[in-house]
């Protein structure tokens, strides 16, 4: 971790994410205390005060106000009067959860499969090795449609499980889906070279069953791929929900995220700039801020090691 600590432009982009995050996070805050209204109030009859005289939040021409830098519309608002502030906020806390939990849902299922696979070879490697390459063949961006729309329609029912359509929960479960082969296939070929070493020949020796090989013996040692894919995910999930929620897929009205407020304001990208340059440049800062850092965890753990996510 000495490596790290003197990587100062990884330590940066790492505090600028946590600030994002922190930010976002405290979207109800600035909602209550700051903007006094939350994501989805707001008419476009509104009016606000601005240097002593009453602005409408929405012109006549339809053309909503641009940023006032005060509490109140700090960003201005959109086409309905909403303040796009607190819907940055709101927008940035919905599509960080998102991204943060699908990466750890895929992380956990990914890193079970390549355990598996690698250790146990044979049939199970070759059946699970099929799997993943069938996910792997589809681009991510497709796939992801096809199921966001698929399930944006019933919902999702699965036994005892039971997702009604427009739940953030479902672009949450089709990202970390998605991403499970782009993860478990680079476990799995550490998993096969790590087997044949001699601590886990010893292991075996002193009795030693396959969970304990697996969990105790294996998993410490992948814990510096683990680290590096986990950071990559989480850029890699949030962008995708950005480009699923954009394409009508992901987030569903009225919730809100830096993807649904892109897309919502390309229509106006001319009379109202702010509507999608606001939230792309949030998403761009967030996903760099993780990438740069990601490339810093890499190269703290293995300078030699070229860990990147393939699509």
């Amino acid at each position: 971790m000495r490596r790290l600590r003197r990587n100062k432009t990884a330590l940066a982009f790492g505090a600028l994410f946590i600030l994002l995050v922190a930010v976002s996070l405290a979207a109800p805050l600035w909602s209550e205390h700051v903007a006094h209204k939350g994501p989805s109030a707001g008419k476009t009859t509104d009016q606000i005060r601005i240097d002593g005289k009453l602005t409408d939040v929405v012109s006549v021409d339809s053309i909503p106000i641009g940023p006032t830098w005060q509490g109140e519309y700090f960003l201005g608002s959109d086409e309905s009067g909403r303040d796009v502030m607190v819907r940055l906020l709101y927008g940035g806390r919905n599509s960080l959860l998102i991204g943060v939990f699908a990466a750890l849902i895929t992380t956990i299922f990914a890193v079970l499969v390549g355990l598996i696979a690698g250790y146990f070879r044979g049939w199970v490697d070759a059946v699970t090795r099929a799997v993943l390459d069938v996910m792997w063949s589809f681009p991510v961006i497709i796939l992801g449609v096809a199921l966001g729309v698929a399930l944006a329609l019933g919902g999702l029912k699965l036994g005892p499980i039971s997702i009604e359509s427009g739940s953030k929960l479902l672009p949450l479960l089709i990202i970390a889906f998605i991403y499970i082969p782009y993860m478990a296939r680079p476990v799995r070929g550490q998993v096969l070279s790590l087997r044949e070493k001699e601590f886990v020949e010893a292991a075996r020796a002193q009795g030693a069953g396959p969970i304990r090989i697996m969990f105790s013996e294996l998993l410490p040692n992948l814990a510096s791929t683990i680290v590096v894919f986990f950071t990559l995910l989480v850029a890699n999930a949030i962008l995708l929900e950005a480009a699923l929620s954009f394409l009508g897929a992901g987030v569903q009205p009225p919730e809100t995220s830096w993807g649904t407020l892109i897309e919502s304001g390309v229509e106006r990208i001319v009379t109202a700039p702010h509507l999608t340059i606001v939230p792309g440049l949030m998403l761009v800062l967030t996903v760099l801020a993780l990438n740069v850092f990601g490339d810093g965890v890499r190269d703290a753990f293995d300078p030699r090691a070229k860990v990147r996510m393939e699509h």
